[in-house]
C-alpha cells in the first residue's frame, strides 16, 4: 500500500515538476528572456506526455516565433519561424477535437491571433526583401510559406477570407522569375481558378492557357482559356487561342468549323477571314498535285471565296490581295502546263483536236494571269508608296512584283505569236496593232523589274 503511495505521490511531483517548467518558459518569454525560455521550452518538450498538450505547443510556437521576429537572436536559431509554424500546426490540430466551440483555439484567442499573424507578416517581409533583392527563389519560398500561414488562418475559420490575392500572385511571379514554371502554374491556377479580376489579370490567364498548350494538357488549356474569355472576354486572345488548339489537334474539319464559329461571332474582323482563307488554301494546295485532298478544288474555290470576303472588309490589306493573286497565278501555271504536255510524238503532228485544246488552254491561262493581275497590282500600290517596310510587307512587295514581270513577259510571248501569225497573212493593220500592244507591255516589265531590284534600297 506505501508503495503504490509512493509511486503516485512520485508521479504527482514530476508532473508538478514539468507544468513548473512549462510555466517557466511562459514566464520567460514574458520577460522576453528568448534564449532561456528557448531552452525551457525544449526540455519541457523532451517529455513525451508534454507532446500531448496544446498548451506546450502553443508556448513552443509563440516562442520561436519571438526569436524568429528578433533580428539579434533569429541566426542563431536556424529556421526559428518554421519550426514555431509546425509547433502552430501541431497545436490547431490538436485543438480541432475540442467539441466546445467556444473553448475551441482559446489561447490562440486571448492573443487576438498574433501569434499567427505574425508569422504570416514575418514571412512576407522577408519575401518582399528577397523579391526586391532579385533573389526570386527565395521570394518564392517565403511567400509560399506566408500563404502556408494565410491557409491556416483561412482553413480555421479566423479570417474570412478564402484567397490571399497579392501573395499568391507574387508567390506564382517568383515562382515563374525563379526559372520554376510548373511551381508558377500553380499559384497562378488558384487565381485564375478564383476569376479574380485586376490590373494585368488578363495575362495571368494567358500564361496558364499557353503553359498547359505547351506541355500538350488540352483540357487545362481550354479550361484556364475558358475562364480568361469569361472573366475578359473582350480580348481577342482567347479566340486566337481556340483556334490554335484546334489547329494544333490536327482535324481540319473541326478547325475549319472553329473558324466558322469565330466569323460567325466576330464579323467584322478581317483577319480571322483572311487566316481561314490561308487554312483553306494550304490544305487543299500542293505544288505536287499528286498530294493534294480529294477535295482540293472545293477547298481552294472556298478559299478563293473567303479571300475575296476579307478584301471586301479591308481593301488594300496587301497580305489577301498577294495571296488572292498568287491562287490565280498558280492556277494558270498548272493550265499553261498541262498546255505544254500535249506535244507532238516523233515525226506526228498534232491533231486538230489538239490543236483546238492548246488553244482553248492557252486562253484559259491567260484568264487566270488576268483575273491574278489586278490582286498583284494593289499589292505594289500599297506598299511601294510606303518607305521602310516590315519583312512580311517587302516579301510580299517582292514576290508581287516578280509575278507581275512573269505575267506580262507571257503576255508579250502570246501577243509575238499572233503578230507572227498577222504577218504571215500580211495583216500590216494588225501587226501595228500588236506592236502597239507588245511596246506597252514591256514598258511594264521595264517598270516592275526596275521597282523589284530597287526594293531593298528603297524600302
Amino acid at each position: 500500500m506505501k508503495k503504490l503511495l509512493l509511486t503516485a505521490l512520485l508521479a504527482v511531483v514530476g508532473f508538478l515538476s514539468q507544468a513548473q517548467k512549462l510555466e517557466k518558459a511562459k514566464d520567460l518569454l514574458g520577460k522576453k528572456k528568448l534564449t532561456d525560455a528557448k531552452t525551457e521550452i525544449d526540455n519541457v518538450m523532451t517529455v513525451e506526455k508534454n507532446k500531448t498538450l496544446p498548451d506546450a505547443w502553443y508556448t513552443k510556437a509563440k516562442i520561436y516565433g519571438a526569436i524568429a521576429a528578433d533580428s539579434s537572436l533569429k541566426s542563431t536559431v536556424p529556421d526559428a519561424r518554421g519550426t514555431a509554424l509546425e509547433a502552430m500546426k501541431t497545436y490547431l490540430d490538436m485543438e480541432s477535437n475540442e467539441k466546445d466551440a467556444a473553448k475551441r483555439n482559446i489561447q490562440l484567442t486571448l492573443d487576438n491571433n498574433a501569434p499567427l499573424i505574425d508569422l504570416y507578416t514575418g514571412y512576407s517581409k522577408d519575401a518582399a526583401s528577397f523579391y526586391n533583392a532579385n533573389n526570386y527563389n527565395d521570394a518564392f519560398i517565403n511567400f509560399k510559406k506566408s500563404l502556408e500561414v494565410f491557409d491556416l488562418l483561412s482553413s480555421k475559420n479566423i479570417i474570412p477570407i478564402k484567397l490571399d490575392t497579392t501573395t499568391t500572385l507574387y508567390a506564382g511571379i517568383s515562382a515563374e522569375k525563379a526559372q520554376k514554371p510548373d511551381d508558377a502554374a500553380v499559384y497562378y491556377g488558384k487565381i485564375a481558378e478564383a476569376k479574380a479580376k485586376g490590373e494585368g489579370f488578363v495575362e495571368i490567364y494567358k500564361w496558364l492557357a499557353d503553359y498547359y498548350r505547351r506541355k500538350e494538357d488540352k483540357a487545362n488549356a481550354s479550361k484556364f482559356a475558358q475562364l480568361g474569355k469569361e472573366v475578359y472576354p473582350s480580348d481577342p486572345f482567347w479566340t486566337g487561342f481556340e483556334l490554335d488548339l484546334a489547329r494544333e489537334a490536327g482535324n481540319k474539319e473541326e478547325l475549319f468549323k472553329k473558324y466558322e464559329e469565330v466569323i460567325k461571332e466576330n464579323p467584322d474582323n478581317y483577319l480571322f477571314l483572311f487566316n481561314y482563307g490561308v487554312e483553306l488554301y494550304q490544305t487543299g494546295y500542293d505544288p505536287d498535285a499528286s498530294k493534294r485532298p480529294a477535295n482540293s478544288k472545293e477547298l481552294i474555290a472556298k478559299a478563293v471565296d473567303v479571300m475575296g470576303k476579307t478584301l471586301e472588309k479591308k481593301p488594300d490589306f496587301a497580305n489577301a490581295n498577294m495571296v488572292l493573286g498568287q491562287i490565280y497565278y498558280n492556277q494558270g501555271v498548272e493550265i499553261n502546263n498541262e498546255n505544254k504536255n500535249i506535244r507532238p510524238s516523233g515525226n506526228v503532228k498534232l491533231t486538230p483536236d489538239q490543236l483546238k485544246k492548246k488553244d482553248d488552254l492557252r486562253a484559259e491561262t491567260a484568264k487566270k494571269f488576268d483575273q491574278a493581275l489586278p490582286y498583284l497590282t494593289k499589292v505594289d500600290e500599297v506598299l511601294d508608296g510606303q518607305g521602310k517596310l516590315k519583312m512580311e510587307d517587302k516579301d510580299n512587295l517582292k514576290n508581287a512584283l516578280d509575278l507581275l514581270i512573269i505575267i506580262n513577259e507571257e503576255k508579250a510571248n502570246q501577243l509575238e505569236q499572233k503578230k507572227r501569225q498577222a504577218e504571215a497573212k500580211k495583216d500590216v493593220a494588225g501587226v501595228k496593232t500588236i506592236d502597239a500592244d507588245i511596246k506597252k507591255i514591256q514598258e511594264n516589265v521595264t517598270k516592275y523589274t526596275d521597282k523589284y531590284n530597287n526594293i531593298d534600297r528603297k524600302h
